[in-house]
């Protein structure tokens, strides 16, 4: 027998029961036309998507240089100028960031199966991102990084993990991001929260507040230990991904 609408709203799903939920809701995975300042671009691929970006020469784009996947001969790359950019490593080697610097065509990637999608940005916007997951974005956004102590230390140790900020300020920009599995992103009322396992967040408002849950279990065969959560508190969305990771942490 067909279930009963409740009238619900985009968002909100009715597992039967006398009122709808609101889940996490699935970002879009392809896009054929984006439009941003300077750039056009597209998003296609389901297993291990790509990111195509056609430059005017305006606006640049700036990235992390392991991650582009093929380029026009003629458009021409540099160094992104970045203060402290040689405090972030990877495997013992050090983050370069880099920015194309004519017209042309760009393609990248992640080494990893996934979900790309871009993320636009008014001004006086501003969205925090896991380390390494930034594929790119455009060179009209304030860049800068900080490093998130205390979380990682709790779950593998370590220093904690970086985190990347970006901001727009006088003009619109967009960010293209990549998340393990699929992406879902909460958008939370103020003062309404939602706890994610660590390793499950990649990206939140600048007006999301972020703190740490433990939770004790301390009976059974289970005695002893403790389920980590990240807290977020609205205002402002937070992305999921359901594949969650946790990358060795930064030196």
């Amino acid at each position: 027998m067909a279930s009963r609408s409740l009238g619900r709203t985009d968002g909100e799903v009715n597992y039967g029961m006398d009122q709808p939920l609101s889940p996490p809701r699935l970002l879009p995975t392809t896009e054929t036309s984006g439009q941003a300042p300077g750039v056009g671009y597209a998003i296609s691929g389901e297993l291990v998507p790509i990111l195509h970006v056609r430059l005017d020469g305006r606006v640049p784009v700036f990235f992390e240089h392991h991650v582009v996947l093929w380029k026009n001969p003629d458009l021409q790359i540099g160094i992104h100028p970045l203060r402290g950019g040689f405090k972030r490593v990877v495997a013992g080697m050090p983050i370069v960031l880099t920015e194309t610097q004519s017209p042309g065509e760009i393609a990248f990637s992640r080494d990893g199966a996934g979900h790309l999608f871009a993320l636009h940005l008014n001004p006086g916007m501003a969205i925090q991102v896991r380390e390494h997951q930034y594929l790119a974005a455009t060179g009209n956004l304030d860049y800068t990084f900080t490093r998130q102590r205390g979380i990682a230390n709790m779950l593998v140790g370590g220093n904690g993990f970086f985190v990347d900020r970006f901001a727009a300020t006088n003009s619109e920009g967009v960010v293209w991001l990549h998340g393990y599995g699929n992406v879902f992103e909460k958008v939370l009322a103020p003062g309404k929260q939602i706890d994610v396992e660590p390793g499950g967040w990649i990206y939140r408002d600048d007006t999301v507040e972020m703190e740490v849950q433990m939770y004790g279990l301390k009976t059974g065969m289970l005695g002893g230990t403790s389920l980590v959560f990240n807290r977020f508190t609205g205002p402002g969305r937070v992305g999921i991904q359901s594949m969650y990771l946790h990358l060795p942490t930064s030196d």
